[in-house]
């Protein structure tokens, strides 16, 4: 039976306390997120069957972890991260690994958290084909979520010589707009969007969020949307981008949109608690029912030593069970090693709800230290440093 049907198992809600253990190798454990007549399905039966056919070929096993990664990064849906690392699994342990195993080793360690591990991967990467700009540009996504500002710089520069000036632009504005200088990162950016309209509708999408989420903090919602929107128009899933959408929209006070957003979008732990706060908001009959689940989704992550969404869980039981100890708890827990402008914010709320400045000392020396500029997060940093006065 092939590694990735086994894996499963790992990643399905549990329903009992004891594992199932299934009776034999024909055994289905559970469909792919996929409708059959998808051309996504049919992307994936084409890989796996290139794996089947050459097992040994460790380049056909990158490439259908490859595909599961991206679904895993569209979707919000970890588990294919779990279909990924099965794919890889024969090759996972390799002192010397293939270039794209590697590659993509870094990718599923990040998604797990494992962020100094994937960085030593995407080293290697890089020594191994120094004209790839992938590892860089994977490199310096890590160092902002960490908060290791002047090493995601570096990699920016080392972009610089190997990407586009839109990628480079782009990952350089990022980090800008987190130290200091929101608006000239947002100029540069929009600037150089506008000089390569040439580029792909990836890298479009990224560099729009990117602006939208710069734009909401300089206080232009207006421009904030249209970026949003023109994001959303180039027809490509991702996760990332919905969330930081239907957050623009809570906080806009326009939940409506959020659920006509996030309706068919359950499958994603980050938008099913989107959604559960825009129906609470409604006061929808249903918003109870997404709470429990998103309330078990939660309960069977952390039975399987699986808290990939401490942020979110954060957020969950503060806002929506109104338990500001226990979201102050997993806040922090969740700091330690993401550190981004949204981990900070639900520390920050949450240390204020259960009246805990202490709490918040580590996200209110990182506000201070980086330079952020962010009303919302000045605001909370006032509030609580007025308890200790």
């Amino acid at each position: 039976m092939r590694v990735w049907i086994v894996l499963l198992a790992l990643f399905a809600p549990a329903a009992v306390a004891a594992p199932y253990l299934p009776s034999g190798d024909a055994v289905v454990l559970e469909r792919l997120p996929v409708r059959p007549g998808d051309p996504v399905a049919a992307e994936l039966r084409r890989l796996r069957a290139a794996v089947t056919a050459a097992p040994a070929d460790p380049a056909a096993a990158a490439s259908l972890a490859r595909r599961y990664f991206e679904l895993a990064v569209a979707e919000g849906d970890a588990r294919y991260v779990g279909y990924a690392e099965g794919a890889l699994r024969p090759w996972y342990g390799s002192a010397n690994p293939h270039a794209e195993v590697l590659m993509l080793r870094a990718l599923l360690r990040q998604y797990r958290h494992d962020f100094r591990g994937a960085l030593e991967d995407l080293v290697a990467a890089a020594e191994r084909d120094p004209g790839d700009p992938e590892p860089h540009a994977w490199r310096a996504a890590i160092f902002m979520v960490v908060a290791e500002y002047p090493a995601a710089r570096r990699e920016c520069v080392l972009l610089a010589e190997l990407s586009s000036e839109l990628h480079a632009t782009g990952c350089a504005a990022h980090v800008d707009a987190t130290t200091g200088n929101a608006r000239p990162a947002y100029d540069a950016l929009a600037a150089s969007l506008a000089r390569n309209p040439q580029a792909s509708a990836g890298l479009r999408l990224w560099v729009l969020t990117r602006l939208a989420e710069t734009a909401a903090r300089l206080e232009n919602p207006a421009a904030a949307r249209r970026h949003y929107r023109d994001a959303l128009a180039l027809g490509i899933i991702d996760n990332y981008l919905l969330a930081a959408y239907a957050d623009f929209l809570l906080e806009q006070d326009r939940p409506a949109e959020v659920v006509a957003l996030l309706k068919d979008r359950t499958r994603s732990d980050t938008l099913l608690l989107r959604l559960a706060l825009a129906e609470q908001r409604l006061r929808a009959p249903g918003a109870a029912e997404l709470v429990r689940i998103l309330g078990e989704r939660f309960t069977d992550a952390a039975r399987r030593g699986e808290r990939l969404h401490l942020q979110e869980e954060a957020r969950y039981l503060l806002q929506l069970r109104g338990d500001a100890h226990a979201a102050l708890a997993a806040a922090g827990e969740n700091w330690k090693s993401q550190r981004e402008p949204r981990d900070a914010a639900v520390l920050l709320e949450a240390a204020l709800a259960a009246g805990d400045s202490q709490a918040a000392a580590p996200v209110l020396e990182w506000l201070d230290a980086s330079g952020f500029e962010s009303r919302k997060l000045k605001q909370l940093a006032d509030s609580l440093k007025a308890l200790v006065r």
